[in-house]
């Protein structure tokens, strides 16, 4: 007989020991996986989010789901099979195996081979169901630190002030061979840019000079609060105008810019999923009523690209490193958004262990860095 997934309310929760940095995934949170957009009625595909395969989906009749991309019966992934519908049974996803069916909760709907007079409880088969919300044209699956528990979530996921319309002007996306929480420390870096990013509409080595940012604390991370960007960072200059900009950390791993141009804004949310230990994707989206998103849309999309394609090849000379496991030097100002992290990280997985309120670590401070 197939095995059957159950949980009890009654069990205690499982008490998680502290993540060490490069290993582990947050929990008990909501994670990016698509944009709404792309996710178009009646098809479905397959994703990794923290080392499981996950089949997201939108129905026919437009409903968003999520489900363990692993068949019960014969681990075939559901993602390859189809959508059907049968009375009595809603829309349902059919297994490419077998037939078997499954309904958007998880719950088997119908086993094809079994005969009419078959006692066999098909009901009681189950697939594990994520929750699943479409929000600001995104598509966010939570996952929750004990699948044998309910997936109540607690919390709804972050809302990005600007992600205005119904999708983002600009996505682009690359996968990075990386740990998450080396993706997220090369993120939020401020001393890179000047030897990784060199553009000419950048900024380069010979323009550096000292930094002074105001930090504070904010829902599950930080932000650099609401500043007149750096005087080397000549792409501002092309929105003209005096713009302000914002720059907001939060947990498990987004980053978001949201720059103000008189009543224009830019908005430049990047949202890291961790597929595996050792690969997460790295996606990049932009709302804006700018001009120039109408009018440069092609090169602001090389930019992107060029941006990604160079922080993952350092990624890739990191790794040279990173496989002999070494200690990791985390220095004065220019890394202290590095060391909040990893204090946030602490934090979240200690309170959620220990069933409490989140206490964010992070206090208002002022950061000095050159670059």
């Amino acid at each position: 007989m197939t095995a059957v997934e159950t949980s009890s309310p009654t069990e205690p929760r499982a008490k998680a020991a502290p993540l060490p940095f490069g290993r582990g995934f947050l929990k008990d949170t909501w994670y990016f996986v698509t944009t709404a957009q792309a996710m178009k009625p009646g098809q479905q595909a397959r994703y990794m989010l923290l080392d499981e395969p996950v089949l997201v989906g939108r129905t026919r009749s437009g409903q968003v789901y999520a489900l363990r991309d692993i068949c019960p019966h014969r681990a075939a992934p559901l993602s390859a099979g189809r959508q059907v519908e049968h009375a009595g049974e809603g829309e349902t996803i059919e297994c490419p195996y077998h037939g078997w069916r499954f309904r958007l909760n998880g719950q088997c709907a119908a086993i094809p081979s079994l005969t009419d007079d078959s006692e066999f409880e098909v009901d009681r088969i189950r697939v594990r169901a994520y929750p699943v919300i479409e929000s600001q044209g995104m598509v966010f699956v939570w996952i929750a630190s004990d699948p044998r528990r309910p997936a109540e979530p607690d919390h709804p996921p972050p809302v990005f002030p600007g992600a205005d319309g119904p999708a983002p002007r600009l996505v682009e996306a690359m996968v990075f061979d990386s740990h998450i929480d080396h993706a997220v420390v090369g993120l939020m870096d401020p001393a890179h840019g000047p030897y990784v990013h060199q553009q000419w509409w950048w900024r380069s080595r010979h323009s550096m000079h000292d930094k002074q940012k105001a930090f504070e604390p904010r829902e599950q991370g930080f932000a650099m609060v609401r500043h007149r960007p750096s005087s080397n960072s000549r792409a501002y200059k092309l929105l003209g105008g005096a713009p302000a900009t914002e720059i907001t950390f939060r947990l498990p791993g987004y980053r978001w810019e949201h720059i103000q141009v008189g009543d224009k804004q830019v908005l430049g949310l990047t949202c890291l999923t961790p597929e595996t230990a050792n690969r997460t994707r790295i996606t990049q989206l932009f709302w804006s009523d700018h001009w120039i998103f109408a009018l440069a849309r092609p090169l602001l999309r090389q930019g992107v690209r060029a941006f990604l394609k160079q922080d993952g090849d350092m990624v890739n000379l990191q790794n040279m490193g990173l496989d002999f496991d070494p200690a990791m030097l985390w220095i004065d100002d220019a890394d202290r958004q590095a060391k909040w992290y990893q204090q946030l990280k602490r934090e979240w997985a200690g309170s959620r262990a220990e069933e409490r309120a989140f206490q964010n670590p992070v206090k208002p401070e002022t950061l000095r860095w050159k670059s």
